[in-house]
């Protein structure tokens, strides 16, 4: 994913996605919500706090701005060693280039104890299968659209969707033809698609 490109979750109405793993007996259970700013994620946090509330861990990650942009992110280990499990979480989310998402962990200790670097794999696995399987979208300002090209002419649609500022999601290839999927901003996606039809024959 290039740098000009996110998702978000596709998550409406504060509804939540989870996924659980087992670690030596340990439960990882995360949990995801669609957050759009940081006081969002605050709420999310602490709505998944009281949730969970038998538990001794809760660990959170979040990117509450634009997946290609740091500005509104945070962390935390809840208790777990510094550094296992706030940071990797949030590595993990950052490098996923989805915005606008918080995800809190939740661990029930298992008896068993993994360790550092156990804890670390653990909590990166968790956010890593959560992500696997999340339903993301387009923010909510964009539309996408497919336009199927010559082979020849893909440096044409390439340029125009660079000239309008769209974004290229996705390249699917046949013999003679190329499915571009694109998402532009909803106010020039018209005159964008009007473009690539007058400038190009698929």
């Amino acid at each position: 994913m290039s740098g000009n490109e996110y998702r978000i979750p596709d998550l409406s109405g504060g509804k939540i996605f989870r996924n659980e793993i087992t670690v030596k007996k340990s439960r990882f259970i995360a949990s995801a919500g669609h957050t759009a700013g940081v006081p969002a994620s605050d709420a999310f946090i602490e709505r998944i706090r009281q949730e969970f509330r038998d538990a001794r861990h809760n660990c959170y990650a979040f990117n509450a701005g634009k997946g290609n942009e740091t500005a509104f992110t945070g962390c935390s280990d809840d208790g777990e060693p510094k550094g296992t499990a706030g940071r990797p979480m949030l590595n993990v989310l950052i490098h996923s280039g989805i915005g606008e998402i918080t995800v809190v962990v939740t661990r029930y200790f298992g008896g068993i104890l993994l360790g550092t670097g156990g804890l670390v794999r653990a909590y990166q696995d968790s956010i890593k299968e959560l992500l696997a399987g999340l339903p993301v979208k387009a923010p909510e300002n964009t539309v996408e659209f497919e336009c199927t090209v010559h082979l020849s002419e893909m440096h044409i649609a390439a340029e125009l969707a660079r000239k309008y500022k769209g974004r290229i999601v996705s390249r699917n290839f046949s013999a003679e033809s190329c499915i571009f999927r694109i998402s532009a901003d909803a106010g020039i996606a018209d005159e964008l698609k009007r473009e690539l039809a007058r400038l190009c024959t698929g």
